[in-house]
């Protein structure tokens, strides 16, 4: 069973190869220093440090009336995109990362370094950003729109693309792993927010669910300032704050500085990010592996 479902992520390689070595090249062609921190940017919407925050400003945002309906969608969303790509998808696909099996061809390799050579702890297919991008954005989008403000839901959309491109122009994914990350995203951002609309039904229609009608912390006398564009301001400089909590030690990954797997086999040297400092993922004989390697060293099955 095992090695049947390893040439899962070997077939994609091999059947897709032409097509994601072609996409390389084309970003590899227009890296120059601001591009890389503009992807690096970009890429931050996507990553655990940003959207596991973003997790609990949802629940956050159920306790207040006008927001519950973005608080469900965004938190289910969120909860299914993860479930499927981590749980599901990557450990029955197994495709090692590009940094890894391409480290034989030039020219990768040196738009790899050139964009910082960041690196990952996990397999590669499909994309956990683009996933994690694509179903906020969705559900946000689908939220915005069911309320008319079309002009404010286009965003989610734009920047969740931004942040598919920035994990290619990176080099840590091939770009059939971002369209997969597409697919599941937004399949996770439709199952959101459908989920949040029969939760909305619920409590306006359903008794005892409709008790939770009178749920609102911005009756609160100390959150009534929420009720205006206060809250909506609120919203606007938790996330940001957020983001930058998330982006700015971005700058300083990958690189010499990073600490890569110990892993070394006949294939590749792994460039995977190890687990440094992680109680989950000591040492072992004083090396330090990824998640994958340092699973599969102790006869487990890698996430």
């Amino acid at each position: 069973m095992g090695s049947f479902v390893l040439s899962i992520g070997d077939s994609i390689n091999s059947t897709f190869y032409d097509f994601d070595i072609a996409i390389f090249k084309f970003f590899a062609a227009m890296q120059n220093g601001f591009f890389t921190w503009l992807a690096k940017a970009f890429t931050t919407l996507g990553d655990e440090a940003f959207v596991i925050p973003m997790v609990i400003v949802a629940v956050v945002l159920m306790f207040f009336k006008k927001t519950r309906r973005y608080g469900f969608a965004l938190c289910f969303a969120i909860i299914t995109g993860t479930l499927i790509t981590n749980v599901l998808v990557k450990p029955a696909v197994l495709r090692i990362r590009p940094y890894n099996t391409l480290q034989g061809n030039a020219e990768y390799w040196a738009a790899y370094l050139g964009a910082g050579a960041l690196s990952e702890s996990d397999y590669s297919f499909p994309s956990g950003h683009t996933t994690a991008a694509f179903e906020m954005a969705t559900a946000l989008c689908l939220c915005f729109t069911k309320e008319g403000k079309k002009k404010i839901a286009w965003i989610f959309p734009v920047l969740a693309f931004c942040t598919m491109g920035s994990r290619v122009y990176l080099m840590v994914h091939y770009a059939t792993d971002v369209i997969g990350g597409l697919i599941v995203g937004v399949c996770a951002g439709l199952i959101g927010y459908f989920i949040s609309k029969f939760f909305m039904y619920l409590i306006e229609n359903k008794k005892p669910f409709t008790a939770l009608q009178k749920l609102d912390v911005a009756k609160l006398k100390p959150f009534k300032w929420t009720e205006g564009k206060g809250g909506i301001i609120a919203i606007v400089v938790v996330v940001v704050a957020l983001f930058c909590v998330a982006f700015v030690p971005s700058l300083s990954e990958g690189g010499e500085s990073a600490v890569r797997c110990a892993y070394v086999g006949e294939d590749y040297d792994c460039y995977n990010e190890a687990r440094v400092d992680d109680e989950d993922y000591p040492p072992i004989d004083g090396k330090e592996y990824c998640k994958i390697h340092w699973k599969q060293l102790n006869g487990e099955t890698a996430e």
